[in-house]
């Protein structure tokens, strides 16, 4: 086949699915704002992909692991799309019949989704419509498969100058009813509009010795905007906070909805709390700490009145996505569990949970820190499984203890003399008594340990060392506040967190 004979026909495939899914984003911006056509396909290959596939990208990814599959996803239509054309041109119908399954796997995704409303399917529905309206439109414009000298030159420009203008009002629509969804929301103008309740128990400041004057080392409090983030979304949710409210049921005796309001009207509580993800390997970034304001969760409980022999709440997020918390960790008077509604002294960013979310101290967040919340249900373990675990991760997980370098970072290369070692510690709801560093194969020597915030957050430490000639293994221990020192066995981040001894290899001229 020469290159003539499906360079075009795959041309018109991809500027027809192009403008098809341009199509489909304005209606989803217009009608329904959660169900752009892209946005639903990938939320549900995401459903779809086995939990070790899934932590294998974040491994590699990490926070770029939403726009790895949206690269993917692109493709893959894209490829979908060119072959569509060529087949339409070939015979004058499977083509467009492709472009329309494409549509209604997008009406398929957007309907299994918890928070499919009347309109779901309508943006998928237009995508799969125009996308194969245009595609017959173009291929029937296409000049006829003669040698180039036999064509005429009009019918060339006319059909490069159609194809070019749905490519462009495709990405052109696409673009705009994305920037639309996000901006144009009554969510985004509420949450500016939002002001924190004052708290009536206000957090502990943080100690001025809770830090080091060491270049490199973690801040104590993550920046908001370095703070950690995984989850299941493609497309960051916008909640409109008038429409939101709670609903706490299940094994209690008074099931009740507690609305935006009457949230804010309750006593909110501050607290410091570091949050980690399970998929965060030895060492690695995805662990964050801040400072939350909210309302404890064991109060809704004491309302609702637990009954049986209940030992989990199974919580929801608005879209579906679920996780499965240990009744007692919610119900501790120690434990800061709370219903968080703000974070640094903001309301919590959307990317963080906007406009409620739950902080767990002490448990990875997949069973714990679900964001969106809209649901409480007091349960069993025996009856009910997160989303997480239905992936394959363990059903009940907290937080292993683990410390890290920071600084040096691995690889750099160092000058001879003093050099600080330095990074954080954790095990939230235990803490941190000791911090060890070893070089190469020498003694374990017990680094400085900053002042801790408090039991649920990481704490700084750092020791001094004269750095030699050469290169070098550091490594780094633990020991918690019972006196359990960190395990140096190597265990994947599957089925419930990584441990091992953080290492990293230096070179010192």
């Amino acid at each position: 086949m020469s290159s003539r004979s499906w360079l075009r026909p795959a041309g018109a495939g991809v500027a027809a699915v192009l403008l098809g899914l341009g199509a489909g984003t304005v209606t989803a911006a217009i009608a329904a704002r959660a169900f752009s056509p892209f946005v639903v396909v990938g939320s549900a290959i995401i459903d779809l992909t086995p939990g070790p596939m899934k932590e294998a990208v974040i491994r590699v990814f990490g926070h770029g692991d939403k726009a790895f599959l949206f690269v993917v996803l692109a493709v893959v239509v894209g490829v979908v799309a060119a072959l569509a054309g060529v087949l339409e041109a070939r015979r004058p119908w499977l083509g467009r019949v492709i472009v329309l399954a494409g549509g209604a796997i997008g009406v398929a995704a957007a309907l299994s989704r918890a928070d499919a409303t009347a309109l779901a399917a309508l943006p998928a529905v237009v995508t799969g419509i125009a996308g194969a309206w245009v595609l017959v439109f173009l291929i029937r414009r296409m000049p006829a498969a003669v040698p180039p000298r036999a064509q005429t030159s009009p019918s060339r420009r006319a059909f490069l100058s159609w194809s070019v203008a749905a490519a462009a009002i495709g990405v052109v629509a696409t673009i705009g009813g994305q920037l639309a969804t996000r901006t144009a929301s009554a969510a985004a103008n509420a949450r500016a509009a939002f002001k924190l309740p004052r708290p009536a128990a206000s957090a502990t400041p943080v100690p001025a010795a809770a830090s080091f004057d060491v270049s490199g080392i973690t801040p104590v409090i993550t920046p908001l905007d370095k703070f950690y983030r995984t989850d299941v979304e493609l497309v960051i949710p916008q909640l409109d906070p008038e429409q939101w409210s709670l609903n706490v049921h299940g094994m209690v005796k008074h099931p009740f909805t507690l609305s935006w309001k009457e949230l804010n009207e309750l006593p909110m509580e501050e607290h410091y709390v570091t949050l980690a993800c399970v998929s965060n390997d030895v060492g690695g970034p995805l662990i964050s700490t801040a400072k939350w304001l909210g309302y404890p969760v064991r109060l809704l409980l004491e309302r609702a009145g637990v009954t049986g022999d209940a030992d989990m709440v199974y919580s929801e997020s608005f879209d579906g996505y679920t996780a499965a918390t240990p009744l007692s960790a919610m119900t501790d008077p120690d434990r800061a569990a709370i219903l968080a509604i703000g974070m640094d002294d903001q309301p919590l960013p959307f990317a963080r949970g906007f406009p409620a979310r739950l902080v767990v101290p002490g448990l990875y967040g997949y069973v714990s820190a679900t964001k969106w919340v809209v649901d409480l249900k007091v349960t069993r373990f025996a009856d009910y499984q997160g989303y997480w675990v239905t992936q394959g991760w363990a059903e009940k997980a907290p937080v292993k203890q683990s410390s890290r370098i920071d600084v040096p970072r691995p690889g750099v290369r160092l000058g001879a003399g003093q050099q600080w070692i330095a990074g954080v510690a954790w095990e939230q709801h235990v803490g941190i008594s000791k911090v060890e560093v070893q070089v190469d194969d020498g003694p374990w020597n017990e680094a400085e340990l900053a002042a801790a915030v408090n039991v649920d957050t990481w704490v700084q430490w750092r020791w001094s060392w004269h750095a030699t000639p050469g290169d070098h293994q550091l490594r780094v221990r633990a020991t918690n506040a019972d006196g359990v020192q960190q395990t140096s066995g190597v265990s994947d981040v599957l089925p419930d967190g990584a441990t091992g001894w953080h290492t990293v290899e230096v070179s010192v001229a």
